[in-house]
């Protein structure tokens, strides 16, 4: 039954992917928010940023941090953290509510800068544009299954560093990809796997 990462019961008795039960945080994510469509540009740019900020690091420790993160970067709100000066950069770095990684958060503001010069509905249209064909992407079984990188993920981070975004490479753009629907990569047995449309 755990060979390989394969589905596990939680203390409900229902099967989840094995990393949905290693804390509660996680299986709250894992229920509620992991795979499910997002869409609007503050809610991507405020995804995006955080799987950033995760690079080398646990998602749990992100995950605690989340309502601080919201809380420095202006609940994400592309205009505003536009407008971020020096000051607020120190502040930032200075806040132990998040994690102070000066390159990350620099890149969080540069984002921010580049969005803040898109059209409305831009960034969702270019994220979401990458979503691949579900009817190609078997459910995986286990774990090993599930890619770390796409070519979809791959033409979505050249996308998006073309247009100027940092911290935005092949795996952060696939963790995006997970964490906001594009893709379902619970496993086959999971509860939390969008049931398939009949037909």
């Amino acid at each position: 039954m755990t060979a390989g990462g394969a589905a596990l019961p939680g203390p409900d008795g229902r099967l989840r992917c094995p990393w949905g039960l290693s804390a509660q945080d996680y299986t709250d994510y894992h229920d509620t928010e992991w795979g499910r469509p997002v869409h609007g540009d503050d809610a991507l740019f405020e995804r995006l940023s955080l799987e950033a900020f995760q690079s080398g690091l646990s998602w749990l420790t992100i995950l605690r941090r989340r309502e601080g993160f919201r809380a420095a970067f202006a609940g994400f709100r592309i205009a505003r953290v536009a407008r971020f000066t020096d000051a607020d950069r120190e502040r930032l770095l200075a806040d132990p509510g998040i994690i102070r990684n000066r390159a990350k958060i620099d890149a969080t503001i540069a984002n921010a800068k580049v969005l803040a010069e898109w059209e409305p509905g831009e960034l969702d249209a270019l994220v979401w544009s990458h979503a691949p064909d579900p009817a190609g992407r078997p459910a995986p079984r286990t774990l090993a299954e599930v890619p770390a990188v796409t070519p979809e993920s791959t033409a979505l981070s050249k996308a998006l560093k073309k247009r100027g975004f940092r911290f935005t490479g092949p795996t952060t753009a696939y963790a995006l990809m997970q964490a906001c629907g594009l893709v379902d990569d619970h496993l086959a047995d999971c509860c939390a796997r969008a049931p398939r449309a009949a037909g």
